[in-house]
């Protein structure tokens, strides 16, 4: 079994950090990794595509948990922060429950006339903007009164299909319009222009699989018809899709590559002319967990695949090599829903496993992009909360009844970037073809970015590995150069999500993992679940622009540094 995960289970939280110090005792001298930066090497922006989150379930925005959460997320930087869910369109009384979620935005009256609702709608948007939040609005499901196959219509994951009577097309496109437009003319009324000029607008969700019951020609008629009815009821709305799975597989790849060859080639359903609007375009990467007998190996090689063959694809279009590129859901696997109770290879969701996923994966995004030049605008986390859920069931989740999971905090320290990268060299780095080739499965890869404040530099380091065993730490040497002449000390801070610092998983299995913890209890979960310092702020001498720092880094961790004079 997991050595990590069983000292978690069976010891209180110091005495497990004990005993992970003895078992490693034999593993003696672990390759140094010499990491460098320079302050005076700028290299380019560093745009903000980290800031994106997105979840099934509409309704849990403005639950307790959900709105809590908004609000972190909101506060992770000076950055707008995106969210995008499904079924804004989907029919039912409101209630949510996995990978469900209703507004009752449209019914029909008994001769068959269009009702609209905008009560629950108005809830969930209501809460973005009280939050700050931008949302990212999908355009999405079909309403049972306009679904050719309303029957059965509400699934019951997971047990039986999803993709039951909301995935299917309209049975009257003009009715579909008509909502469109109310829906979109509602929101501009409501908000006003200057707010939804900020806003992102998209349509549907992976219609090349059965979240869409129709051909891809259908699909492609539903995206002109929804363009045209969303830009007359506004006409500066930033519109895109498909919104397609990972292109690594054939099948998502020639869906993608039919979808912008309709966009920029073919007739447009609406217009009758060659072309179709476009100002964004959106697939969806995922990586592939499984469990090996004894712990989970990720698939982080899967998801940078479908990454760089997404891009290829956007690429090899000259009308969209500028069009900004926003991957829908990028993430570790493909069921945020799934519990860790029955499918243990989702037990990597409650640890600091996922939040050096995370740096790693964004990293490797940023790198994938500069190589095939597209215009990478953001990356979304499917990940968000559930409501009613048991503490740590292992769901993919940035919080848990309220209480923070290590993965949050990587956001944060994302979040306290500078615009401005800066040259950084690690003798540990990974090539990301290798990444994509082979994984992680060899040595680990401790790499990070750099960023150049006004009067800071920031550090953002990670040690990734695909598999969850136990491993020595790696001793890092850090130098960073550049830094002014004139400055003689600068104020160290580290910051760090391990199995032992900002992690309220491990804070929780120490308490003996209680479902029902005290005020006292839970209060003590929420602080560990925050950022927190490795040790105390120190000053360190600043030797002609240099600075040099040693410390170890574990194994599924993430530091940030940050240096300022």
């Amino acid at each position: 079994m997991n050595l990590r995960r069983n000292f978690h289970r069976l010891l209180g939280f110091s005495v497990a950090v004990i005993l992970s110090a003895a078992v490693l005792s034999p593993q003696q001298n672990p390759a140094p990794v010499s990491i460098e930066v320079r302050a005076d090497q700028p290299q380019g922006s560093l745009a903000p595509i980290w800031n994106y989150f997105g979840y099934d379930e509409p309704n849990f925005t403005y639950a307790p948990n959900g709105k809590k959460l908004l609000g972190e997320l909101s506060a992770l930087s000076r950055a707008p922060v995106y969210a995008r869910t499904h079924n804004l369109f989907t029919s039912g009384d409101g209630s949510a429950s996995l990978k469900w979620g209703s507004t009752n935005v449209y019914t029909e009256d008994a001769v068959g006339n269009p009702v609209y609702s905008w009560e629950i709608l108005d809830r969930i948007f209501d809460t973005y903007r009280e939050k700050g939040i931008k949302p990212l609005v999908e355009i999405g499901f079909m309403p049972e009164a306009l679904s050719t196959h309303p029957e059965p219509y509400r699934h019951n994951f997971p047990n039986g299909s999803i993709y039951t009577g909301w995935t299917y097309p309209p049975k009257d496109y003009q009715k579909w319009a008509g909502l469109v437009f109310q829906f979109v003319r509602h929101l501009r009324q409501r908000y006003g222009d200057a707010e939804l000029k900020s806003w992102l607008w998209e349509v549907w969700n992976e219609p090349d699989i059965a979240y869409w019951r129709g051909t891809p020609e259908e699909y492609f008629k539903l995206y002109d018809i929804t363009v045209d009815a969303a830009l007359r009821a506004f006409p500066s709305a930033r519109i895109g899709g498909p919104d397609s799975t990972g292109a690594s597989y054939p099948k998502a790849a020639e869906f993608l590559r039919q979808f912008l060859e309709h966009c920029a080639h073919q007739k447009n359903y609406v217009t009758g002319r060659i072309g179709s609007h476009l100002d964004f375009i959106s697939f969806h990467p995922k990586g592939s967990p499984a469990w090996r007998n004894d712990h989970v190996e990720m698939g982080i090689s899967r998801q940078l695949a479908s990454i760089e063959a997404g891009f290829k694809i956007v690429a090899s279009f000259p009308e969209y090599q500028r069009t900004p590129v926003v991957l829908g859901e990028s993430d570790p696997d493909g069921c945020a829903g799934c519990a860790a109770s029955r499918d243990p290879q989702y037990g990597y969701r409650n640890t600091s496993l996922f939040a050096a996923y995370v740096a790693e994966a964004i990293a490797s995004t940023y790198a994938l992009a500069a190589e095939t030049k597209v215009n990478l605008l953001g990356s979304v986390t499917w990940s968000f909360e559930f409501e009613n859920q048991p503490y740590f069931e292992g769901y993919r989740e940035l919080a848990t009844n309220g209480l923070d999971k290590p993965v949050l905090n990587t956001f944060r320290m994302f979040g306290l970037l500078s615009g401005n990268r800066v040259a950084l060299k690690s003798s540990a780095a990974l090539p990301v073809e290798e990444m994509i080739r082979s994984g992680v499965r060899g040595a680990s890869d401790v790499n990070g970015i750099a960023t150049r404040g006004e009067r800071s530099i920031e550090i953002l380091l990670w040690n990734y590995h695909d598999d969850d065993v136990l491993a020595p730490d790696a001793p890092i040497s850090l130098k960073i150069e550049g830094l002014p002449l004139a400055a003689k000390n600068a104020l160290v801070e580290h910051f760090r999500v391990d199995p032992t610092h900002s992690n309220s998983y491990t804070a929780w299995k120490g308490m003996g993992s209680p479902q029902n913890p005290s005020q006292v209890e839970y209060e003590s979960l929420e602080h560990a679940g925050h950022l927190q310092l490795l040790d105390s702020p120190e000053w360190k001498s600043v030797d002609g622009g240099t600075v040099k720092l040693e410390f170890p880094l574990p194994r599924e961790s993430v530091s940030l540094l940050r240096i300022s004079w």
